[in-house]
């Protein structure tokens, strides 16, 4: 059965779709899917465009059009845990919409998406990872070495980690919300469409992988540091997927 591919923007897509082999082209909803071999193996690829709306379409079409057994985002994210660097992979394990909730005290109380407190409240927060599907994860990776990254003048061999994943419809670009949103929620990374990718999949009954490497450190520098390393990054979660195929 096939596993879908969803990236976010076209540095992303660009690793994947250049290596894509014996592709079949279905257009639904000004989406591109592209059907075929990567690396022998049955895949879907297809460019969502950034935030959650788009990533739910997406989805959604990836579990009901076209029966995916299994759907993986790949791409770039800003790194919120202070004891990453740009360069480091970060495997969510957990995703949370952080922008879902109660807007108390001037800002969001986060709370699960599609739910509130006061009406339908739930114990649930967030979407995880399969635990079965995470073992196998780490066991392919456990000797899996990234290369060396140079960032904020300094120079380190890239790492991969696991941890919960934020996501929200706003580009992170400030440090008093990078350090709140990790005080308060334990996001080790922040993006703008995993946990909706996790909505759906829970949804369909659907396992899901979010990877993501370090572009920024979603602070003040962050849209610099983006655009000077996006498409390294965006290699080496293409590289890490193209890796995990075998035990997907």
């Amino acid at each position: 059965m096939t596993i879908g591919l969803i990236c976010a923007i076209p540095q992303e897509l660009a690793h994947l779709r250049d290596v894509l082999e014996a592709r079949d082209v279905v257009e639904v909803a000004g989406l591109r899917f592209d059907h075929g071999q990567l690396d022998g193996h049955d895949v879907i690829l297809v460019g969502a465009g950034i935030g959650k709306v788009n990533a739910a379409l997406t989805a959604t079409l990836l579990c009901d059009r076209f029966a995916c057994r299994l759907i993986v985002f790949t791409g770039v994210a800003g790194g919120l845990d202070p004891e990453l660097h740009i360069g480091d992979v970060v495997i969510a394990d957990h995703t949370v919409q952080h922008d879902a909730g109660v807007i108390e005290d001037g800002k969001v109380q986060t709370y699960q998406a599609g739910h509130v407190p006061f009406f339908n409240p739930t114990d649930q927060l967030g979407y995880p990872v399969d635990p079965d599907l995470l073992a196998r994860v780490k066991a392919a990776l456990a000797d899996v070495e990234l290369g060396v990254v140079t960032a904020s003048g300094s120079s380190r061999p890239a790492r991969i980690t696991y941890g919960t994943i934020l996501s929200g419809d706003q580009y992170l670009h400030c440090e008093a919300t990078r350090e709140r949103l990790f005080q308060a929620l334990g996001g080790r990374a922040i993006e703008m469409e995993g946990g909706a990718l996790g909505q759906v999949c829970q949804a369909f009954g659907v396992p899901y992988l979010d990877i993501r490497a370090l572009s920024d450190l979603a602070g003040t520098d962050s849209r610099f540091d983006f655009a000077r390393f996006v498409d390294e990054v965006a290699a080496s979660s293409a590289r890490i997927l193209r890796r995990l195929l075998p035990s997907l």
